[in-house]
């Protein structure tokens, strides 16, 4: 399967759909626009971006983000989508709920009502 993710030879640089992500400066850029992100914010957008199309689990969210290793009660994740969505705006509909079970991150914005 072809991924619609493609780095641009800088390295750290990554960069899908509307969305660039330079991992050394620490910086997300949508169409050229700055988007301030926590260092928190900033892992977890890495991470649904560098598997871009594929649903990545809360277990493993929770995980790799922030060290979690029983993840039944706790909002954190969702919390923490709710704002990079709002901090994303209008490419908020680029992240996916896929509920029960994660989030999916797209390269092309998803249809509505996921939410």
């Amino acid at each position: 399967m072809l991924r619609r993710t493609e780095s641009t030879g800088v390295s750290g640089v990554l960069e899908v759909g509307p969305f660039r992500l330079d991992r050394e400066a620490l910086r997300l850029d949508l169409e050229g626009q700055l988007v301030e992100l926590t260092a928190t914010e900033f892992k977890l957008v890495l991470l649904l971006m560098q598997n871009e199309g594929e649903v990545q689990g809360r277990d493993y969210l929770l995980r790799e983000v922030w060290g979690y290793k029983d993840s039944t009660l706790t909002r954190t994740l969702d919390t923490h989508i709710k704002r990079l969505r709002e901090k994303i705006g209008e490419y908020a509909d680029h992240i996916t709920t896929m509920r029960g079970v994660g989030y999916v991150f797209h390269a092309e914005p998803e249809g509505q009502g996921d939410e």
